[in-house]
């Protein structure tokens, strides 16, 4: 095992993955937490992992080969949109996007081998998008793509996936819906009030994968009071569901000041996730957890409440 448990991606090609200048999920949001990073003397205490690329084939265990190419064509033409409207293509947004997905499926790689039991990836955690399309600023689904190569070439089934991002991760919900293997638990804002509009108290899961998945809708202006106060059934439902590795989404939309959400966490709230998850981790997955940045368009919010995360994995 190497000496730094804890795998940190960052690079140049990373920031690739953004919408332009002004845009909320601009190319400047992984800089803003290395800035940090660097600033609170992380750097020094993780393996910093260079991004890396992943091909069709990977995409293909989550995505159709139909959308696939629409988004490669599209990462030539630089020009329209790859859902309806809040996804917009650029070029080489296929190759930004792979980085992205590449980086993930690298991370659990060196997880799997023993070199870093626990991996952050800033600028993942895509989980609006869909087999078959693009959504909210989510081009390829990370998350989706990974659970479906843990279980192809890993035979890796039972796999918890954690979501605080304030937007429920309806893409990784929807796709496995009917998974019983795939422990979900969400916290998000009611989406009464924010987009998608989905992940009702009531959404548990289909068929034989019911009550396997645990949505948390909270009023909008929800701070670490309430968090703290849903948490633990959170942790119950892991316990419950024995997983043999953890995936966090840890948007960081859900901390106060954010643009476009209206929930009033601290990084506090992040911080004591991932330690709680990486603890759960070593009891059930020995030590097998991977976080994803997800979103966060305060670029001081992610910055902390990254760095919060990468903070208590390291401390956990």
């Amino acid at each position: 095992m190497s000496e730094q448990p804890v795998s940190v991606y960052f690079g140049e090609a990373l920031s690739r993955y953004g919408f332009g200048d002004g845009h909320p999920f601009g190319p400047d949001r992984i800089q803003a937490f290395w800035h940090e990073t660097v600033k609170q003397g992380l750097d020094k205490k993780v393996h910093i992992a260079t991004p890396q690329l992943c091909d069709n084939q990977a995409l293909l265990a989550f995505h159709t080969q139909e959308y696939i190419n629409r988004v490669k064509a599209q990462s030539k033409s630089g020009h329209g949109y790859l859902d309806l409207g809040d996804t917009p293509a650029f070029e080489g947004v296929y190759e930004a996007a792979c980085t992205v997905t590449g980086s993930v499926l690298n991370g659990v790689e060196n997880i799997l081998t023993g070199q870093h039991p626990k991996v952050f990836v800033p600028i993942a955690g895509l989980h609006h998008a869909k087999r078959d399309s693009a959504a909210g600023f989510c081009v390829f689904n990370d998350a989706g793509v990974l659970i479906e190569n843990l279980r192809h070439h890993h035979g890796i089934r039972r796999i918890a996936y954690v979501d605080i991002d304030a937007h429920h991760g309806d893409g990784v919900f929807y796709a496995f819906e009917s998974d019983p293997d795939l422990i979900f638990a969400d916290i998000h804002e009611d989406g009464r009030f924010l987009y998608p509009g989905t992940g009702a108290i009531e959404e548990t899961g289909k068929g034989n994968a019911k009550g396997t998945k645990l949505n948390i809708p909270l009023p909008p202006f929800a701070n670490d009071t309430h968090f703290h106060k849903v948490w633990p059934s959170v942790e119950d439902f892991i316990r419950q569901g024995k997983p043999e590795l953890i995936i966090l989404q840890a948007g960081a939309d859900s901390i106060e000041g954010d643009p476009i959400t209206h929930m009033a966490f601290t990084p506090a709230a992040h911080a004591y996730a991932a330690m709680q998850l990486s603890r759960l981790a070593n009891e059930f997955c020995n030590g097998r957890f991977i976080a994803l940045g997800g979103g966060g368009y305060n670029r001081t919010n992610l910055a902390l409440g990254w760095n919060a995360v990468v903070g208590a994995m390291l401390n956990e």
